[in-house]
């Protein structure tokens, strides 16, 4: 049944949306008020999505300022893009781009890890042997992929005898996408799972696995395979009525959800996978499995005093008030993007929103005044639910939904316009964020 006329939007008023939504974003980002003349030295740890747009506009807030960010990788990851390029829709290099591309000028870049925080004497040291004091300390590392968690698993089996894992990077992306679209020929058995930690961008698994369902479909191979999507808990996504409409989705396309089932191990020889659940382990035999690790605060912050003491204590994630994302022990620290110990928000459109809390956090305090902006968990998740459809599905701390464009874009119908807004227009707002402008 065709949506109704509410629920649509031709190709020109899409482009027109986008138009304005650019020309919005980069008027936002603009900040009117004379900048605040400081020799406070500021120091950002990690030169992702968090760390660069925070930097950006730090830049054009501050004067005299001394801004510094802690990052050896060089090439910067647009990581919305790696389930694009891990269904074959996107090449590998879609996703790359140079670190130093997006840095304005005025802030150093240390390309060295950070080796250790010490939160007492407001230094940070860095694997090549300098030592940094800070007055302001923003950790926006990410987090890494435990891949050592999964007994029998190592990346170099990625793209070879039917195992994916797009999580691991664009090279790993392209190496899934080699055995996915074998799977698609061959058909067989197909699992996909979720780790039991956070994890950044939840609905990521479920996308992979509704692509290949609906890319099997498009072969004419769907019938001659099985697919199973082994669920962490006894649900499919953490806002209730999402979980349901997936539930109804898996429902309709013949995908057997596994409540409770979490991967502990494969037997790459017998393609045969181990899965821990309250009856004990489970095995499931594939001929393509999509292994997507545990996931935890890198070393650097475990090690450091700066994780919560009483939660996510298998992770690390750091300790910080979830509105101001501030530390509740040293409050000349914020976490910000996926390190962040938050009920919501590892997503790129999450720290979209977290950037301009601690912005006005940190200049708030430089320039001694109240700061006003908080974050109330705003995550944003384009469900991918077929080539050509999703569902832009948004919500916060609270699992409230939160449409940006309620009346034309509807939360939980699958839609053109909502698959437009993860393969067109979302990698132009990510960028204009790295900018500082979004």
């Amino acid at each position: 049944m065709p949506h109704s006329f509410d629920h649509r939007v031709d190709r020109r008023g899409f482009l027109g949306l986008a138009a304005g939504a650019a020309a919005l974003a980069a008027a936002s980002g603009e900040a009117t008020a004379a900048p605040v003349e400081t020799n406070a030295n500021i120091v950002i740890i990690g030169a992702g999505a968090g760390g660069t747009a925070l930097a950006n506009r730090l830049v054009r807030r501050l004067d005299g300022a001394r801004i510094t960010l802690i990052d050896p990788r060089k090439a910067h990851l647009y990581q919305p893009g790696l389930t694009l390029v891990a269904a074959g829709l996107k090449p590998e290099g879609y996703v790359v781009s140079e670190t130093t591309d997006w840095l304005p000028k005025g802030v150093t870049l240390i390309a060295e890890k950070a080796a250790a925080i010490d939160p007492e004497a407001k230094t940070v040291s860095t694997e090549g042997g300098q030592t940094l004091s800070y007055d302001y300390l923003v950790v926006a590392p990410g987090l890494v992929l435990d891949h050592d968690a999964i007994e029998g698993f190592s990346l170099d089996m990625v793209g070879e005898n039917g195992i994916g894992a797009l999580y691991a990077g664009p090279q790993y992306a392209a190496a899934t996408w080699k055995a996915a679209s074998t799977f698609i020929e061959t058909g067989g058995t197909g699992v996909f799972n979720r780790p039991a930690t956070e994890m950044k961008c939840a609905g990521a698994p479920l996308k992979h696995t509704f692509l290949i369902d609906d890319l099997a479909r498009r072969a004419g191979t769907r019938g001659k395979m099985d697919i199973t999507y082994a669920a962490q808990n006894d649900t499919l996504f953490g806002v209730p009525i999402v979980s349901e409409k997936v539930r109804m989705l898996f429902g309709d396309r013949g995908i057997q959800p596994g409540y409770s089932h979490v991967l502990k191990a494969i037997d790459p020889g017998a393609r045969r996978a181990t899965f821990a659940t309250p009856t004990g382990d489970a095995e499931i035999d594939y001929d393509y499995i999509h292994v997507i690790p545990p996931q935890r605060a890198p070393e650097v912050i475990r090690q450091s005093g700066l994780s919560w003491a009483d939660k996510w204590t298998d992770q690390g994630w750091v300790e910080a008030d979830k509105a101001t994302l501030r530390h509740l022990r040293y409050p000349e620290i914020w976490a910000l993007g996926d390190v962040a110990g938050v009920p919501k928000g590892k997503t790129a459109a999450s720290v979209k929103w977290q950037v301009p809390v601690v912005e006005d956090q940190i200049v708030s305090a430089i320039a001694g005044t109240d700061p006003t902006e908080t974050y109330n968990g705003y995550t944003s998740c384009p469900m991918i639910t077929r080539i050509g459809r999703a569902m832009l599905v948004e919500f916060d701390y609270d699992n409230n939904l939160t449409p940006s464009f309620p009346g034309i874009i509807a939360p939980l119908e699958e839609l053109w316009i909502s698959w437009l807004m993860k393969e067109v227009a979302l990698k132009a707002t990510y960028n204009a964020m790295l900018r500082g402008k979004a």
